[in-house]
């Protein structure tokens, strides 16, 4: 037992369920690929102040669940609790937007930190995909990505997912509204942390998951009732382009998300089978983000997918995913002659695409084939002396038993073609 363990609220990805992670980033990255999102990367931690003004001083997020740092220089640092902020600054300082080439598309893979109560799908380290369309209002913009983000929940099999939908309306009618949530919330009975919520973005009252309070906004004012015309044009063409391309949704009214820089479209997949931790992604449109963090005014946006809870929700369905073969080909040496014959094999191999593993630490030939055996390899090359001396080495088939005899300057070949 190490002296050492990994922090409360984290984990260890490590073979062979590393491997399903692995594909579950490939799965939700491809389709993004394919429509014409570049690959960003941004720094783990970032200045305290562009999460404080972009998502929001009043949401759990930043009053709570940052991981806040001050350096020897005294600078204010923040592990990153999402991605939208972070790579909407990226690309505001490559001034990427000025590029003449809008939207500019984006999307990113990585990890993110909030100090949560740790439970099955919440932890304070955790995965996501995301994605991003900068510069650009289009209902066909948002439409693209809920798609895609259908489309790589289904090419991984995943049924049992919920697509929820909202508009937040805009700088336009959100005032409207604003004031009769507010004039609403203030005549609830509620603690002093919410009451201040309430003068600062009294829509984050509407995220708020404690039976307590939801108990109490059973008829609150709705924002899709306040929508001025403009904002039920825009998602009204939204809806009709999901439907035209087979994405069923859910319309919730009461859709907030945590974040206080959405406006019109939101959206959210959750799933059945993760109990109450049940988004398993979700996004918007963040139109005045740019102008919080100090960019002109560039209408956006984007979304972001669980990967840790993409995983659990695969789990929920039963649903196994076709990996491919860590390694295909265990090569079994016998002696220091064939050591160095069959190592040379298994570097060919390699080289030719064809994963192969190797009989390390002078093994004999009995546990040498236990540890081929399990790596999961279909075939495994043995050679000794005998086999040496005359040109070959024995190809041995590790389901049928089937063993056979082949040129050394034909391994690659032969092995090749079996496993076509």
């Amino acid at each position: 037992m190490s002296t050492f363990q990994a922090p409360k609220g984290t984990y260890d990805l490590l073979p062979p369920d590393s491997a399903v992670f692995l594909a579950v980033r490939e799965a939700i990255a491809a389709p993004l690929r394919r429509a014409g999102y570049g690959y960003v990367e941004t720094p783990g931690f970032e200045q305290v102040e562009l999460f404080s003004r972009g998502v929001g001083e009043s949401t759990d997020i930043v009053t709570k669940e940052m991981y806040t740092l001050t350096t020897k220089g005294g600078d204010e640092l923040a592990l990153r609790p999402e991605g939208t902020a972070s790579v909407l600054r990226a690309s505001l300082e490559a001034n990427l937007h000025r590029g003449g080439n809008l939207p500019v598309k984006l999307w990113y893979s990585g990890s993110y930190y909030r100090y949560e109560q740790p439970q099955a799908g919440r932890y304070r380290h955790f995965s996501q995909v995301g994605a991003e369309a900068i510069g650009a209002e289009d209902p066909v913009l948002d439409a693209e990505l809920i798609i895609l983000a259908v489309d790589a929940y289904r090419s991984l099999g995943l049924r049992d997912f919920r697509l929820l939908l909202n508009s937040l309306g805009d700088k336009e009618c959100r005032p409207v509204y604003r004031t009769a949530l507010q004039d609403f919330l203030r005549g609830l009975d509620l603690d002093e942390d919410t009451r201040r919520r309430i003068e600062i973005n009294p829509l984050r009252v509407l995220d708020d998951k404690r039976d307590s309070v939801q108990k109490q906004l059973v008829g609150a004012p709705l924002l899709r009732d306040h929508l001025c015309e403009a904002c039920k044009a825009y998602h009204e063409q939204v809806r009709e382009l999901l439907t035209a391309a087979g994405v069923e949704y859910e319309d919730d009214p009461k859709l907030v998300r945590g974040l206080d820089y959405y406006t019109r479209t939101t959206f959210e997949f959750v799933h059945g089978g993760l109990g109450s931790q049940s988004a398993v992604g979700g996004g918007g449109r963040y139109d005045g983000l740019s102008e919080m963090i100090g960019g002109p005014a560039l209408p956006s946006v984007g979304w972001a997918l669980g990967v840790d809870r993409t995983v659990l929700a695969l789990k929920a369905e039963g649903v196994e995913l076709e990996l491919p073969a860590p390694t295909q080909v265990f090569a079994v040496p016998m002696g220091e002659e064939a050591r160095r014959v069959l190592f040379g094999a298994v570097t060919e191999l390699r080289r030719a695409g064809v994963a192969t593993d190797f009989a390390f630490g002078g093994k004999g030939l009995k546990n040498a084939m236990k540890s081929a055996n399990r790596s999961g390899a279909r075939f495994a090359i043995v050679a000794g002396e005998r086999d040496l001396a005359e040109g070959v080495v024995q190809v041995k088939d590790l389901e049928s038993g089937e063993q056979t005899a082949v040129p050394v300057d034909g391994i690659v070949g032969a092995l090749r073609e079996r496993l076509a």
